[in-house]
Parts: C-alpha cells; sequence; structure tokens
C-alpha cells in the first residue's frame, strides 16, 4: 500500500516546486518527431523560467541547453520530468532526490496500472523514494502537468503548449486520468479560461486529494474541477475538500466507474440503496463539495460558478426570450430544478411596455418577439431592464438564431449588458451550430456564462444558488451538543454484547429496537412469548389492535415468509396468527433459531420513512433517509448523509425528498410532524455514529412519522462477524 493513504494532505508549500517551477529538467529530451522528450520540450516553448533537456546525445533539444545526466546541470532544477522508459524510472528519481530537485512527473506506465506483482513492487519503489527523500513525484502513467500562467506545460500531450497560449482564468482541472481530464482542458480552445491542469495517474505519492489542497491556497485557482475513479483515503479527501470550502472556492467532483454497488450481499434495503457512489455523493456534500454526475455539465458549471462568484443577489431567475418557444422551453427546465421565475417587478414591466409590441408577453418567461431584434439599443434596453429587476439573481437569454447578424451581433450586446450589471447572466444556445458565430465571444467572456443545453443551464442556477444558500447558513450547521442521553452508547453496548454472545452478526428486532430507545428514538409496547395463549394475554394487557411477528435472530424480512400480522382486534385472532406464524416459520425456515412471537401495539396511520446505516470503508459511518415502506427500494426515494448530523442538516436531507411534499401536507392533508422525525434522524445518526466500530448495518423500516411525534415499528442491526463488543 503506497503513502498516500496514511497521511494528511500535502499543501501549497509541499507541491510549489512541482507546479509552479522556476527551473524544469526534462530527462530524456530528444529530437525524435514523436516522442515524448520531444513533445514535452515543444510544449515548454513558452515557459517563462528556464529548461534544460538531460541527454546525452544532444547538446541542444528544442533551443534549449541540453547535458549528459541530471549532475552536470548548472543548476539544481525544481521539477524532473522523467521521459525515460519504466526500467530507468527509480534511479532517475534518485538521481533527482540528490540533486536536490523537489518535484518530478513521471510518464512510464508498467506499473501498479498493470496488476502484476512486478508493477505493483516498482510502484511501490516509487512511493518509498518519494516519503524517504521528501521528492513529490507525480505518476507514474501520468500525462503531466499545466500551470496556464507560467506556460509550464510539463506533459507529453500534443500542441497543449501553444494551445493554453492567452487562455489564462480561473478554472482549475485535476484529474486521475489524463486523457479524460484533457477533454474538459480543450475547452480553452474555445476561449474558457484555465489555470491548471494538474493529472495524478497512479498517484504512487501525489494524488488528487494532494492537488485539490494546493489549489485551495492557490490564488489563480477560482473554481476546481475534480475528475476521479476513486481515492485511497476518504479521511484525506474530506480533508482537502474542506480546505478548498474553507478558500471559498467551489469544488465539483465528477466521479467515473459508479456502476457497480457496494453491498450486494448486504442484509438490509440499505445495503441495496447504498452503494460507493452514494458514499461519494455523501462526502461531497458534507465536505461542501458540488457532486456532478454529467461530464458534459463540467466546463459549464465551472465557468458559471467563476464567473459569479459572489452568489446570487436575489432568489429569482429571469428568462428574456425573442421566442415564446424557447421562453417556455427555459422555464420548463427551470421548473425541474425548482427555480423560482417570480413576476416582473413594475419597474421592470414599465421598462419592457416602452419597446415591446402589443403581441409580445411581458412576463417570465418573457416573449419580447423578434421585434426588439432590429435595433441594437431596443434589445440592450431590454438586458438593462432585467438585469436591473431586484427580485431576480440571475437572467438566462436564450439564442435561438446563429448568423452573423443574430448572435453575432447580440453576444456583444450581452457582453457590455454583462459589464454594467452584478446579476448573473447566462446564455442558452439553442441551435445545431454549437461554435456558430458569437459563441467564441461568450465563451471568453469574463461575466457571460453560454450554455449549450438548457438544462444543464438551470440545473447550474441551482447548484450555485444551493451552494452560496449553504456558505450562507454554515454557521448554523456547526456541531451543536448531543441530543441523546451521554449514557445512550454504553447501553446500547450492553445489549448488542449480549447479543454477540449468541454468535450471530444480526441481533433480534428487540434487541435493535432496545437500542433505539436507548437513543431516545420511540419505539412500540412489545413482548415475546412462544404460545399463542400468552400472546393473547399480552395482545389483551397492551390493548387491541396489535401486531404480530415472528421473533428470530435468522430472520430479517418477516413479510416474505408470512412473520407478520398486522391490525388484530380480538385475542381470538391473536391465538389464530399466532399459531399460523410459528407453524408457517418452522415448515418455511426449519433452521432458524424461532424466540417465539412478538406482540407489539399497533402504530397508528402515518408517513413511513427508512432509517438506515453502512460504514463506509472509505468514508466511514453514513446514514440514509427515504421514503419507507414495502416500495422503498421501487421508489429510492433517499438520501445519504456522512455522520454525525445536525439537526440542520437533517431537515435539509428530508427536504431534499419527493417524501417532504407528503410530510408538509398534499391536497388538504394537514402533514405530518416533521420536527419528530428531524429529532429521530439526528438521534440515529448520534447512535450510529457511537457504535460504528461494531456495526455494519442498521434499517429502521418503517419509521411510522405520525400528526405528533415518530415510532420506529421495525428494526434491524447487523454487527460485524469479528467484532468485540466493549461497554
Amino acid at each position: 500500500m503506497t503513502q498516500t493513504n496514511g497521511r494528511d494532505v500535502f499543501c501549497r508549500d509541499d507541491l510549489e516546486k512541482l507546479i509552479n517551477p522556476t527551473v524544469i529538467a526534462v530527462v530524456g529530451a530528444s529530437a525524435t518527431p514523436g516522442g515524448f522528450g520531444k513533445r514535452t520540450m515543444e510544449n515548454l516553448s513558452g515557459f517563462t523560467g528556464r529548461v534544460y533537456g538531460v541527454n546525452p546525445r544532444y547538446d541542444t533539444v528544442e533551443g534549449r541547453p541540453c547535458v549528459p545526466t541530471l549532475h552536470d546541470l548548472p543548476e539544481v532544477p525544481d521539477c524532473v520530468i522523467v521521459c525515460v522508459a519504466q526500467h530507468l524510472v527509480l534511479q532517475t528519481l534518485e538521481d533527482a532526490a540528490h540533486i536536490g530537485a523537489r518535484g518530478a512527473i513521471v510518464y512510464a506506465s508498467g506499473f501498479s496500472e498493470t496488476g502484476g506483482h512486478e508493477g505493483i513492487a516498482a510502484q511501490e519503489a516509487i512511493a518509498e523514494l518519494a516519503a524517504r527523500t521528501g521528492l513529490r513525484v507525480a505518476g507514474p502513467n501520468c500525462v503531466g502537468l499545466i500551470n496556464v500562467a507560467t506556460g509550464g506545460a510539463m506533459n507529453f500531450m500534443t500542441d497543449s503548449g501553444s494551445i493554453i497560449d492567452g487562455a489564462a482564468g480561473g478554472i482549475a482541472i485535476v484529474s486521475q486520468s489524463g486523457a479524460l481530464g484533457y477533454t474538459i482542458l480543450q475547452a480553452v480552445q474555445r476561449g474558457v479560461g484555465v489555470s491548471h491542469y494538474l493529472a495524478s495517474g497512479n498517484s504512487a505519492d501525489v494524488d488528487v486529494c494532494d492537488y485539490i489542497a494546493y489549489l485551495a491556497d492557490e490564488p489563480t485557482a477560482k473554481v476546481i474541477i475534480c475528475m476521479m475513479e476513486g481515492v485511497k483515503s476518504g479521511k484525506r479527501f474530506l480533508q482537502a475538500a474542506r480546505r478548498a470550502d474553507a478558500a471559498g472556492k467551489p469544488l465539483i467532483v465528477y466521479k467515473a466507474g459508479n456502476g457497480e454497488k457496494s453491498g450486494l450481499a448486504a442484509m438490509s434495503h440499505t445495503g441495496t440503496l447504498t452503494g460507493s457512489t452514494a458514499a461519494y455523493e455523501a462526502a461531497c456534500e458534507h465536505a461542501g463539495a458540488i457532486w456532478v454526475d454529467d461530464l458534459e455539465a463540467l466546463t459549464e458549471i465551472a465557468s458559471f460558478f467563476a464567473k459569479n462568484p459572489a452568489g446570487p443577489s436575489a432568489p429569482g431567475v429571469g428568462i428574456m426570450s425573442t421566442s415564446g418557444g424557447a421562453g417556455v422551453i427555459n422555464a420548463d427546465k427551470a421548473e425541474d430544478n425548482d427555480l423560482d421565475l417570480p413576476p416582473l417587478h413594475a419597474s421592470t414591466r414599465e421598462a419592457l411596455t416602452q419597446v415591446v409590441p402589443a403581441f409580445g408577453s411581458i412576463g417570465n418567461p418573457a416573449d419580447l418577439t423578434a421585434e426588439v431584434l432590429k435595433d441594437a439599443a431596443t434589445f440592450s434596453h431590454c438586458l438593462d431592464a432585467f438585469t436591473a429587476d431586484p427580485g431576480l439573481g440571475a437572467v438566462v437569454v436564450p439564442l435561438v438564431f446563429v448568423h452573423e447578424s443574430t448572435t453575432g451581433v447580440r453576444a456583444p450586446l450581452l457582453s457590455e449588458a454583462g459589464a454594467r450589471t452584478e446579476t448573473a447572466i447566462a446564455a442558452v444556445w439553442m441551435n445545431e451550430w454549437l461554435e456558430g458565430p458569437g459563441s467564441r465571444m461568450l465563451d471568453s467572456d469574463p461575466k457571460i456564462t453560454l450554455f449549450r443545453s438548457a438544462a444543464r443551464c438551470m440545473r447550474t442556477i441551482r447548484l450555485w444558488q444551493d451552494w452560496h444558500a449553504r456558505r450562507r447558513s454554515i454557521d448554523s450547521d456547526r456541531p451543536a451538543e448531543r441530543i441523546s442521553d451521554p449514557r445512550a452508547a454504553t447501553t446500547a453496548r450492553e445489549i448488542l454484547a449480549a447479543a454477540a454472545d449468541t454468535g450471530s452478526s444480526a441481533v433480534t428486532e428487540q434487541q435493535a429496537k432496545a437500542v433505539l430507545s436507548a437513543y431516545g428514538i420511540a419505539v412500540p409496547q412489545e413482548a415475546v412469548t412462544t404460545t399463542a395463549e400468552e400472546a393473547a394475554a399480552f395482545a389483551d394487557r397492551f390493548g387491541y389492535p396489535v401486531v404480530l411477528k415472528i421473533a428470530s435472530p435468522d430472520i430479517q424480512h418477516k413479510t416474505e415468509i408470512g412473520g407478520v400480522r398486522l391490525n388484530l382486534g380480538s385475542a381470538e385472532e391473536v391465538r389464530v396468527a399466532a399459531t399460523e406464524i410459528l407453524d408457517n416459520t418452522r415448515i418455511l425456515e426449519p433452521t432458524a433459531r424461532i424466540d417465539g412471537v412478538s406482540v407489539q401495539t399497533m402504530i397508528g396511520a402515518g408517513a413511513e420513512v427508512l432509517l438506515g446505516a453502512q460504514i463506509d470503508p472509505q468514508f466511514g459511518p453514513m446514514i440514509t433517509v427515504g421514503s419507507g415502506g414495502i416500495f422503498v427500494e421501487l421508489l429510492r426515494d433517499v438520501t445519504t448523509q456522512l455522520t454525525p448530523v445536525t439537526a440542520v442538516t437533517a431537515r435539509r436531507a428530508i427536504e431534499s425528498l419527493r417524501l417532504h411534499k407528503i410530510l408538509t401536507g398534499l391536497r388538504g392533508d394537514p402533514g405530518y410532524d416533521i420536527d419528530a422525525l428531524v429529532d429521530a434522524v439526528t438521534r440515529f445518526s448520534e447512535m450510529v455514529d457511537d457504535l460504528a466500530d461494531i456495526l455494519t448495518e442498521v434499517d429502521v423500516n418503517p419509521l411510522i412519522v405520525g400528526r405528533t411525534g415518530a415510532i420506529a415499528a421495525d428494526a434491524l442491526v447487523a454487527l460485524h462477524h469479528t467484532a468485540a463488543v466493549t461497554v
């Protein structure tokens, strides 16, 4: 295992010589056409610092001096680019460290990505060298880095030195996959401004977490895109993401490789709903990063955030269209993202009335008609009216036609309007000529963001609003004093220790509910008995109606074997049901241990909620909240959060669910006790956080949220097979 797992993130001081060198040495520099050594020297033609080639065959390469070995250099390089074969890499790095270099980039492949013992051992040797010498290494199997401000295109990608000329901007790109990251970097060719491109390759030493932490302190980087398949340390990812958030820099995360679910053999509903992707998404939310599942949206999202760093001045979005149909389409996408399209202010309507014909529509969305396009001053007048509207924090302008006489004329007008206002302006390019007249001007404009999809535009505005809203409420989301009993963990461990002594990884429903009760989560009145007659006696004592369930540590999903009977209203019904449950279970589950039947008070009607938990190998304990009941896996209306969860976070998570509309009341229904649900979620998260060392899964389904209060109707708790439950 490489050393990146057990340390804190590298920060700016650690990586400055690697990413922002003054002196670069290229080992393996050459004049061979197409060779990595030649391409690297070509790409560095615009570098503002000093470059040396290292190759005994040449005196100069691409006009730069070339020496036989690293020891022959006239000065110590900050960064050494290693363009040699795999078997020469380690000695080259040793030489680089020996002469005092502080950074190195390794192109060569044939390391751990092969999966073979020799390749893994060779990468481990690089990791050991980096830890021992302090030489910070990017790679191996890395395409290289780019620092746009210095012209430092330290990579072998064709023409990367030339494409970044004049491309300086605030977007930094971090990528495990060099080629995938390069797809985003190429946006500079249409005017998008970039500050850095940092690939990590196999990450024997420096990885994406380190790059994020570096960029958090790098003033030229305003927004960070991170593209990854995964990280070796969830702790370090959170550390880096929080550093970016503390610096006020949006971190936009795209994770590839999301098809494989973790917990395929999980016993709980949570296990089928919560995989590694959900854990990464929860980690992003926990640390203030922005999770994006659309590769094509990355550049547009980053551009919008970079061009509008102050956030929205008002919650409303205005749609200023010269086409009724385009306005409606954009309004549909706004509604899909729960964006507010408020009525225009009276002053805005008055200004528009001066120029919009009677057959137009002065609303939101507005159909200003093609009449306003006849005169540039009229179009600008309408733009200024929209951007001055006090209820609008963003204005969206659909562009339907593409000609020199239309978009070629309106693009400069949009730019001029953007320079006159702090309101965010987004242009939606709705035609098929994606690079048509005016498009590059808008992509490169410091204020206007060009979107090539109405859906992506509105989704971006939603993310932008939410990110800034979260930052404004960050003080109220700080960890508060726990609300559950401080002795709850001791009580719970005593209960679970008794369960562990039976040798089963799953505890009984009764033990699981006792743990919940210790944390202040309400559970039904209950008793377990082995006879139908005693079951009827307990039912008489509790009062009708009651519920009967099979009580067994080996049967987790009781309904699947007919082990649950609801709404029993008399002693005779209880006797019959108890006899049938016990007899059927012995037939269908002959090897299961049966403790008897559980008699429980019947909970009244309410909203059914799932509370679940798993312990993720990367990010630790996390909880899932969502729509519960028998259709939980069909609806898949859930959100996942890392623990512990504050009341503020719990409420925000609940509000993100479709279930929230049921909780608040539909069609005259008075709704249900959301405060009680928030309280239960917060207590549940404290329980999971306290017991994470011994738990594997927890499933409360359903938690019945009534008009007042919330009660856990059923519960499952699974322990590590090897967990030693200490009290």
